[in-house]
């Protein structure tokens, strides 16, 4: 079971936004996957300026200089870019389908991304984020310190749902009038959900709705598999509603 924080918001127009916000684990897989992109621009980075231009950060401190300058601006405009340019979604928060927006659930500024994104070096310290996990946990909005700063948060994206199950297999004359109506309620939603579900979640799922409902069904012939027979039992169903 996920246990997920959410924040509902009254909008000018008087429409109550629900947002679902980002935890530690999340946000913290998110940031880690960031910060391996950003290592491969450094790495690329050195090999223009180290190899191609002959500035090795050791060579003198103008080279130094031109190299603090270059990571710095990779390390703060990566965030800055892809949060105001991509709808508030670097590409570690895309895949763990997170989104930056403002306190009042309005898209992020460039200005507050600066303020949130220069901060997350108060962030990281002493080391591997602590201040800033401390904050998230500790914080009503789980906010670190930089989001507090820059008035935003990390919400989750809301996912479109599945669309609703339509049985594509023949109706069987069983007779399923045992079968309650949300029971095929439940099914059905199993079956629309089913592909978005490791394989052996999703065979054990349906197992255990085979097993409870095959002794509610008069006419069913043994040896189909567990999801032939979910969905010839919806179809049943549905076709005498």
């Amino acid at each position: 079971m996920i246990f997920e924080d959410h924040l509902a918001l009254d909008t000018p127009e008087g429409i109550q936004l629900e947002l679902t916000l980002a935890g530690v684990g999340s946000r913290f897989t998110s940031a880690l996957i960031d910060y391996l992109l950003q290592a491969v621009l450094i790495v690329a980075l050195l090999i223009v300026l180290g190899y191609g231009l002959g500035l090795h950060p050791a060579a003198s401190g103008y080279a130094a200089a031109i190299w603090v300058i270059a990571v710095f601006v990779i390390f703060n405009g990566y965030d800055i870019s892809f949060e105001v340019l991509n709808s508030g979604r670097t590409p570690g928060k895309r895949l763990n389908g997170l989104r930056v927006v403002r306190e009042s659930g309005a898209p992020v500024t460039f200005a507050a991304s600066a303020v949130r994104n220069v901060l997350r070096i108060v962030d990281i310290l002493p080391g591997w984020y602590l201040v800033g996990m401390t904050s998230i946990l500790i914080t009503r909005r789980n906010q670190r310190l930089g989001d507090l700063a820059a008035g935003t948060l990390v919400i989750r994206d809301r996912r479109a749902l599945p669309a609703e199950y339509r049985p594509s297999v023949a109706a069987p004359t069983w007779d399923a009038s045992a079968i309650r109506p949300d029971e095929v309620d439940a099914v059905a939603t199993f079956l629309a959900r089913r592909t978005y579900l490791p394989l052996g979640a999703r065979a054990q799922v349906a197992a255990e709705f085979a097993a409870h409902l095959r002794p509610k069904v008069g006419g069913v012939v043994e040896g189909e598999s567990d999801e032939i027979f979910l969905e010839r039992l919806v179809a049943a169903k549905r076709s005498k509603a």
